[in-house]
C-alpha cells in the first residue's frame, strides 16, 4: 500500500508547478497501483477462503464415511436382532427391504427438490435485456419476470 509520503506532489514541486500531463500521469500511476494492490488482496482472501472450504469439505467427507460405517453396523445389528426370531436369511431380506424403502423415499424427495430448481432467472432476464439496452430499446421488453413469460412477449415483438 502507499504510505503518506508516497502520496502527493514530488518534493520541491507544488501541484501548480506541474503540467497537466504530469498530473494525469501521477493519477494514472496511483490508480494502477491501487488496482494491483486490490487484486493482490482479493487473491489472498480467495486463497484463504479456498483453504478453509477445502478443510471443511474434507471434514464433511470424513463424517460421511463415518456415517456410512454407523449405518452399516446398525444394519448388521438389526439383521442379527431380527434373525433371532426369523432366521438370518429372512432378517437380511427384511433389512434390505427397509433400506430399499428409505432409498425410494430419498429418491422421490431429491427428484422433487431438483425439479424446483429454476437456475438464475433474474440474471438470465438481465442478460437477455443487455442487447436491447445497448440499442436503446429497453422499454419494449416486457417487464413480467415470471419464467417463460419474457420469451412469449419477445416472440410477439418480432412477429
Amino acid at each position: 500500500m502507499s504510505t503518506p509520503a508516497d502520496v502527493g506532489p514530488s518534493v520541491g514541486q507544488s501541484a501548480g508547478d506541474r503540467s497537466l500531463g504530469e498530473l494525469i500521469s501521477e493519477v494514472t500511476a496511483d490508480l494502477s497501483t491501487l488496482m494491483r494492490q486490490e487484486l493482490e488482496l482479493a487473491k489472498a482472501e480467495l486463497q484463504q477462503s479456498a483453504s478453509r472450504a477445502g478443510k471443511g469439505a474434507g471434514m464433511l467427507g470424513g463424517a460421511a464415511i463415518a456415517g456410512h460405517f454407523v449405518l452399516l453396523f446398525a444394519s448388521i445389528a438389526l439383521w442379527w436382532a431380527i434373525g433371532a426370531g426369523t432366521g438370518l436369511g429372512w432378517s437380511a431380506v427384511i433389512v434390505a427391504v427397509l433400506w430399499a424403502i428409505i432409498a425410494g423415499i430419498l429418491v422421490a424427495a431429491g427428484r422433487s427438490s431438483l425439479k424446483s430448481v429454476r437456475g438464475l432467472p433474474r440474471t438470465a432476464d438481465s442478460v437477455k435485456r443487455i442487447p436491447d439496452a445497448i440499442k436503446g430499446n429497453e422499454g419494449q421488453v416486457a417487464t413480467d419476470r415470471s419464467p417463460g413469460r419474457l420469451n412469449d412477449h419477445r416472440e410477439k415483438d418480432h412477429r
